[in-house]
């Protein structure tokens, strides 16, 4: 190559280094230049989120205050984002005015901001996180925000969100919540732990052509060992309520002892016992729905306790028809079992009696079909088998149908040889007497329906002792006499080679209230037939042959 030729290519490369040193410099420059303002808007905008937070905490307490009625807001700390226009919420404390403490309420953070998703369907909506938020309630501020007045749409909280952020919430979680209601007196608090809540476009950003347009997800422990999960879609803007609807709600291993307080309101025992169920429920704004697949209840132990002094048919069972009589039949409300089964111990105790009394039976296991509070999806069955008192082999047979107008039931029920020491304190109470051998035998056969009732009621004593001279060494002569007429009755009364003493009580007629619910019922009418009917009955026969004797 010529060096005229070296010198031309020496020229270009000159000029090609001279250009990018220039234009590259410039354009270092120019991207400098434009961007320290916004590097310094960012710098400012973060000096003046620091120095707005609080004078913002303070404006935003007033307002969440003046929107909300009977309650008081307490916000710890805010710091405001402004970079993702986010804020957090820190220490977050609700309290309810009339009964301050506890708080109704405590969040660890509460995190607003804008939901860009959304903005991807033209949507400007907000997403809010709540984490590890404490709800607690007692008795007593559950009382007070039962009876207040004011419909809970019109306490603002519903206002009071939206003064947390300008933009409605779209996405909505909690992570790690925890529920705690606290019963008076000695009783465990109900408990929710570890809850997980997930709801999302709740204001149908994406408008999806479903009558339940948000997705949502939530899951608890219940009471330590027990879970609840369910998933579904809702629609969170529906009136007077929110709606949803979920195909598979499932609860397991729920103890029913931390029920105990609620339960004892209406009269029932329950020291034990675990749940499960697995559930469709469809909670509209004019209908709601519940399709219980399966409901089982393991190892119970539960009775019920009738502690009034007045007649156990007039009262027994009364709390538990009220509401199932309230929902008989109503088109609002509907609800299925498909299959019931409780396994465990069940009884019943009458504290009113004198001396009180208790009847309980082993080894129950109780099935039931096609429960439902709508007449029109069929009939009731159902059957249970155990052990009376221990040692009564137990068979019972019914059927039912729910009627808005009254009892509407079948009922066949067959139990053998129980020891009757083990039912001392009913004879008691009710033939004022007792026993040291002999085994006790029921048999019943009753039909209510249009307030007509029909059947019959027999027991059967079989070998009764009711005098034993070791036992009754410290009663009185009277008692003594008494209580040896009464076993020398029993032998007289001998209808078969067994010496069984047998009764048969038919029964028929009108129900005296045909409003009376099925529970209060049956308790009514084995009460009446063979408490009334064939107990006392003894003392009459006894007295009679005594006057006879006294003749002769």
């Amino acid at each position: 190559m010529s060096v005229a030729e070296r010198l031309h290519d020496y020229s270009l490369a000159n000029r090609a280094a001279w250009r990018r040193f220039f234009f590259g410099s410039a354009a270092r420059k120019i991207l400098f230049w434009s961007a320290a303002p916004i590097a310094a808007l960012v710098v400012l905008a973060v000096i003046a989120a620091f120095f707005i937070d609080e004078p913002l905490r303070r404006r935003m307490e007033a307002n969440l205050n003046n929107a909300l009625k009977g309650y008081t807001v307490r916000i710890g700390r805010l710091d405001f984002h402004p970079i993702g226009l986010s804020l957090d919420l820190e220490n977050l404390v609700i309290i309810q005015n009339e009964n301050p403490e506890p708080p109704v309420a405590q969040f660890a953070n509460l995190s607003a901001s804008v939901h860009w998703r959304a903005l991807l369907h033209g949507g400007l909506v907000a997403d809010f996180v709540i984490d590890s938020p404490k709800f607690y309630i007692n008795r007593k501020q559950a009382k007070q925000e039962i009876d207040d007045k004011v419909p809970l749409k019109e306490r603002g909280w519903q206002q009071a969100l939206q003064e947390i952020y300008p933009l409605k919430i779209n996405r909505f979680e909690i992570r790690n919540g925890a529920l705690t209601y606290v019963e008076e007196g000695p009783f465990r608090p109900l408990e929710l732990s570890r809850v997980a809540l997930l709801a999302e476009n709740i204001r149908n950003v994406r408008s999806e052509p479903d009558v339940y347009p948000s997705p949502f997800e939530i899951e608890t422990a219940v009471f330590e060992r027990g879970r609840l999960r369910a998933a579904g879609r809702a629609d969170f803007l529906a009136e007077p309520h929110v709606a949803f609807r979920s195909d598979n709600a499932s609860l397991e291993n729920v103890d029913l002892g931390y029920f105990k307080p609620i339960l004892e309101r209406y009269h029932f025992a329950v020291n034990r016992g675990r749940l499960s169920a697995r559930a469709m429920i469809d909670y509209g704004t004019e209908q709601q729905r519940i399709d219980i697949a399966e409901l089982i209840v393991d190892n119970a132990d539960a009775e019920y306790v009738h502690k009034s002094a007045a007649p156990v048919a007039q009262k027994a069972g009364a709390k538990v028809d009220q509401s199932a009589k309230q929902y008989s039949d109503t088109p609002e409300l509907t609800v299925n079992i498909d299959k019931l089964r409780v396994r465990g111990k069940l009884g019943f105790a009458n504290a009113a009696s004198k001396p009180p009394y208790r009847l309980f039976w082993n080894d129950v296991d109780l099935q039931i079909a096609n429960f439902s509070n709508q007449s029109r999806e069929g009939v009731m069955t159902g059957k249970a088998t155990g052990k009376l008192m221990g040692s009564g082999a137990t068979e019972v047979a019914f059927n039912a149908r729910p009627n808005p107008k009254g009892p509407d039931f079948d009922l066949r029920v067959a139990i053998k040889d129980t020891d009757m020491r083990a039912m001392n304190d009913l004879w008691r109470s009710y033939g004022n007497f007792d026993v040291v051998a002999g085994l006790f035998s029921f048999y019943s056969e009753l039909t209510v329906r249009n307030g007509n009732i029909s059947g019959y009621v027999k027991p059967l004593f079989f070998e009764m002792d009711v005098y034993d001279r070791r036992q009754d060494k410290e009663k009185g002569v009277f008692r003594k006499l008494y209580e040896g007429i009464i076993g020398g009755l029993s032998w007289i009364l001998q209808n078969t080679p067994r010496d069984e003493v047998a009764t048969t009580v038919p029964v028929s007629g009108k129900l005296d209230n045909p409003q009376t619910g099925t529970f209060e019922t049956i308790l009514g009418l084995v009460q009446n037939a063979f408490f009334k009917a064939i107990l006392p009955g003894f003392e009459r026969q006894v007295a009679g042959r005594s006057r006879s004797s006294a003749r002769g």
